[in-house]
């Protein structure tokens, strides 16, 4: 109990002092809510493990059958492809950003991509990452946007060459039936014909749209008037996509599938160009369905070629999925993100 001693007042009470007693009323401390956000990706985790259970045991169930060196090989390559894409995000940048955080977020960041629609997940992560580092946000945005079309250049280019360099790789018709050629071309037209109308109409989309232009532009001018960033930004680029084709070829090997090497790797570019557009989280289930096509479109039987997609998506996304997840809440609490 504590008092309180009243001024002076002109009711009679002058020339003493009154003490009221006042009880202390505890007060009761909130849960901070970085620390329920830590929590977010271990639930997510959790929901799209329930959703995904038969995929996970099937998976899973082929793995017992492979030979272990090869699956062994397909998780060190794994690992490399999250050191490709920490390279590539410094290339994006002119600042140098401090590199264990960097490569703790990429590996964060690919949990949170297969938990958001895609893309979603890893340009939240590492635009939170580049503004707690410093970067003014229209600069990581550039950034972003500039790692984004290095990436799909890249991929592109690769797959493009390939199939100049293979022409028997894929029967193109098996990949995509004709009668899917229009209704792909009617909805480009129509997504193509909506932003320009929407740009022309709306005076602030077009005056931001304009702006962010301009400074990816001058960040892109920037960060190729330095050699290193250079030879990061366009070597992690080429890098990640052939390393994520090397985990499928070494999966493919690990199971058998009678598939020369080379068109695996063109199966493999194939499927992830045709669904990037598909907005599903991660890529899960529509990428599934797009490798097995792709594998069979290259000569594999259509079981063996489903077991090398199940067993290649056990590795790259679900056995990463919960410590990545554990990583993306470590460095929301300890603020690096």
């Amino acid at each position: 109990m504590t008092a309180v001693r009243l001024p002076q007042g002109r009711s009679g009470l002058s020339g003493r002092a009154s003490r009221i007693p006042i009880r202390r009323i505890p007060v009761r401390r909130r849960l901070p809510l970085r620390q329920i956000l830590c929590l977010v990706p271990l639930a997510l985790v959790l929901v799209v493990a329930v959703r995904h259970h038969d995929v996970l045991l099937e998976g899973f169930g082929h793995l017992g059958n492979a030979q272990w060196p090869w699956l062994v090989a397909a998780g060190g390559v794994t690992c490399l492809t999250w050191v490709a894409a920490a390279v590539t995000r410094q290339g994006a940048l002119v600042e140098r950003l401090p590199v264990r955080r960097l490569l703790a977020t990429q590996f964060a960041a690919g949990a949170a991509n297969h938990l958001l629609p895609t893309g979603l997940g890893a340009t939240a992560v590492n635009l939170r990452f580049m503004t707690v580092c410093g970067v003014p946000l229209a600069r990581s945005s550039a950034a972003l946007a500039l790692y984004l079309l290095a990436e799909s250049v890249a991929r592109v280019g690769l797959l493009l060459a390939l199939l100049v360099a293979f022409p028997g790789a894929l029967r193109l018709g098996a990949l995509l039936p004709d009668t899917a050629a229009g209704p792909l071309m009617l909805a480009a037209g129509v997504v193509l014909g909506v932003a320009v109308v929407v740009l022309a109409a709306v005076r602030r989309v077009r005056t931001a749209a304009l702006s962010f232009l301009r400074t990816a532009l001058t960040e892109a001018r920037s960060v190729h008037t330095r050699p290193a960033r250079v030879l990061a930004l366009w070597g992690g680029s080429f890098s990640f996509p052939l390393l994520q084709a090397a985990v499928l070829t070494t999966v493919g090997l690990a199971l058998g599938l009678d598939v020369p090497v080379t068109h695996m790797v063109v199966a493999y570019l194939a499927a992830t160009v045709a669904v990037a557009l598909i907005p599903t989280p991660g890529g899960i289930g529509s990428v599934e369905a797009a490798l097995v096509i792709a594998l069979v479109a290259a000569g594999g039987p259509a079981a063996v070629a489903t077991a090398v997609v199940l067993a290649f998506r056990i590795i790259t996304v679900w056995l990463p999925l919960l410590p990545g997840a554990l990583t993306l809440g470590a460095l929301v609490r300890l603020k690096v993100i």
